[in-house]
Parts: structure tokens; sequence; C-alpha cells
């Protein structure tokens, strides 16, 4: 038995004005994602527990099989071991965004004017941190570049007690100051961040970017801390094998935490010009090397979601469908093997509010060994229908699993 995830991140939406009053996953055209709906099992789970903050990294660990209440430790923590960063327990981590900032002076009046610094390049973003960490990296602090604008940076003996440390995609077009966690802890490390400013508005990669209309990392914004995670070997907690396929670190860091294969993929970026056929050509390779199970992870509905991109953000569940999805399951159906497929966003991510939401998402479970009487098409709406609703996110995994 093969078993494939197919996690749309964000891909859930509201109803947007400039899709005629429809959601994204409406509007796309997605025949295989709508054909395999019409004979699956089809509903709506709770991937986020109440009281939990709607990110990515709970999500993700719940679809997984994990309970974030009992194993997660912060965000940054997952994206240090996709670095590759050998964490002591004593360690903080903090994810690093690269981040584009109105000139406006003092810093508390700045503006979040992009929360990924115009989608840096990696070669760009790891110059800037080379910079970063060569002023601003000195006992307790030390910096690692990742992708494109998400980095990393380790506090040795910190601590997680640091107030309201706000993500940027949250406060877009917003003026950072009300957003600035004022705890005492965080003193230091928001004072990194309003030094970095006047390092990096005239780093030569910024200058640069300028010049060719871009918009420049000028600054560095810190969130999402938390200590060395903990997260049960994936195969030992359900007895199969398994890889991740993903452009970004926080789901390579939880496949590596959870001991599971982790691809690089080239022109894997995590927005809408990611390489899906790369992506789709990686998940094969791990089924033909022996893996049981395959989570196949795009961000880019999450990104668009974002950055209230509703064509693009049609377009990338298109993408999906065509590019990742339709070879993938040309490859299962004559691999000779039964196998069971899991559709599903982690969250919602709608373009109204520009951010996670922690509403239920649609899920669409379908098994090449019975036909089921489904739904004419995967959406928002038909999936609350059905009135086929998991309360407890880490259970969809066992059903995938049938455990």
């Amino acid at each position: 038995m093969k078993y494939l995830v197919l996690l749309c991140d964000g891909m859930a939406d509201t109803p947007v004005e400039a899709l005629g009053g429809k959601t994204p996953m409406q509007a796309a055209n997605k025949p295989n994602m709508d054909a395999l709906a019409r004979v699956s099992r089809v509903g709506m789970c709770r991937t986020v527990a109440k009281g939990l903050k709607p990110g990515s990294d709970v999500a993700n660990l719940s679809v997984m099989g994990y309970d974030p209440r009992e194993c997660y430790t912060g965000r940054s923590p997952l994206e240090a071991a996709s670095i590759g960063i050998d964490l002591k327990d004593s360690d903080v981590t903090l994810r690093c965004n690269l981040v584009t900032l109105s000139d406006d002076e003092p810093y508390e009046n700045k503006t979040m004017v992009d929360y990924c610094a115009g989608d840096i390049s990696s070669e760009e973003a790891a110059k800037i941190i080379k910079t970063v960490d060569e002023h601003f990296g000195k006992p307790p602090y030390k910096f690692y570049s990742g992708v494109s604008y998400r980095h990393c940076l380790v506090v040795d003996g910190g601590t997680t007690d640091l107030g309201n440390m706000t993500p940027p995609h949250d406060i877009s077009g917003k003026k950072v100051g009300e957003y600035l966690s004022k705890s005492e802890n965080a003193a230091p490390l928001i004072d990194l961040m309003k030094k970095s400013y006047a390092l990096l508005s005239c780093h030569p990669v910024n200058i640069e970017r300028k010049k060719r209309g871009l918009r420049p990392a000028n600054s560095i914004w810190l969130w999402g801390e938390g200590t060395k995670p903990s997260v049960e070997n994936f195969k030992a907690k359900f007895g199969v094998n398994a890889a991740v396929v993903s452009a970004v670190d926080l789901l390579k860091g939880i496949g590596k935490c959870a001991g599971m294969a982790v691809p690089e993929v080239a022109g894997a970026t995590g927005y809408i010009d990611t390489n899906f056929e790369g992506k789709a050509n990686a998940g094969i390779t791990a089924f033909k090397s022996g893996c049981d199970l395959v989570y196949m992870h795009f961000e880019a509905p999450d990104e668009c979601g974002h950055r209230a991109e509703p064509e693009n953000k049609v377009k990338s569940i298109e993408y999906i469908d065509s590019r990742a999805f339709a070879p993938i399951l040309d490859y299962l159906r004559g691999s000779g093997d039964d196998y069971r497929i899991l559709i599903m966003p982690d969250h919602p991510t709608p373009i109204a509010t520009k951010t996670h939401s922690g509403e239920p998402v649609p899920f669409l479970i379908y098994d090449s060994r019975r036909r089921l009487d489904g739904v004419s098409t995967f959406t928002e709406q038909t999936a609350e229908s059905t009135g086929d609703f998991v309360e407890n996110g880490p259970d969809i995994m066992k059903m995938l699993l049938e455990k």
C-alpha cells in the first residue's frame, strides 16, 4: 500500500469579490482533485485545536498525526533542524525574516511593506545574513541563513518568555510600533531589529535591488521563538517509511525531526514560481526508493493569501493539480500497488485578512480499492455539506493509514 498526502498550504479561503464571490478553490480548474472528490470520503477537519495559534507549524504537525499540545516547542526550532543546526537544550531559536520596512522614523513609525522583502533570493539573503552575523552575531547570538527570506537566530541560554513577538505576515501594511513586544526580556532582540535597519539600508545587495526596482531587505524581524523540538519518529509511531517534499525549512525540519526522508528539490521556492514538476519527480522517486508514504507540501496558496493575490492563489491551486498532482497520480495508477490519497490544506489563509485562520479545513481521502459517493467538486462548501467532521486533527493521519 502506498500513501500520498497532498498538502496545499493555506488553500482554504472565504468568498472573494475579485473572483465573483467564489473562493479560490471554487474558482480553480482542478480536474484531478475534483475527479477524486466524486468517489472519495470528503469532509471537514479541525487542524488547529482551540486555544492554539493557527500557524503552519501547529497545523502540519496535526495533519502528520502529532498532537501539537504534546510535542510543539515553537516554530523556529523546527526550521533550525532543517538548516542543520545542532541545538543544545539551553538554546532558544527565533525565526529571522528579512523584511521591507518603510523609511519613516523612528523605527516604531515604519510600515511593514513586505514580510518577505520582495521574495528575495537565497543567494542575496545569504550575503545579508552574513553581514548581520558579522555585526550582531556575538555571544549569546548566532545567525544562520536559510531559504529566501526565512532565516534563524540562536540565542545561547535564551528565554521564550518574550511577550508577543508578532509574525510579520500578520501586519502587512501596518505600522510596526504597536506590534513590537513590550517585554523586558525581548528588549535586546527588538534593539537588534532596530539596529539592523541602519546596517542594511545601505547594504550592497539592497542598493543593487533598488536599482533593479526590487524591494530592499532593510530589516530583520524576529519571531517564532522556541526550544529544541521533541517529535516522535514517524515510522515508530505509524509503522511506515515516509518522506517530506517541501520548499520550506519548517516542513523539512519537521520531517528531519520525525526521521523522514527529506529530498532537496532544485528550484523549489515556496511560491507560485516553484518547481512543481521537480517536486512531483521527488515524490515519485521517494516512492520508488521504498517510501510507503510521501507528504507533498506546497506553500504557494498560502503565500498568495498573505499577499492578497486572488488570481495567483487560483493559479497556484491549478498548478498543483496539473503540474504536480497529475504526474504523481499517473505514477500511482501504474505502480501496480493499492494506494490511498489525502488532499487538504493545513489551515485557511483568507485573501480578505492576509493571515492564517484557525477554522476547520476541507479534506478528501481517496482509496484505489473502492469508490464512494463523494461530492461534485472539492471545495470548502461541498466538504462542509457532507456533515463529516473530524474534530481532532491528528486523527486524520490515522484515518489515512487505517489505524
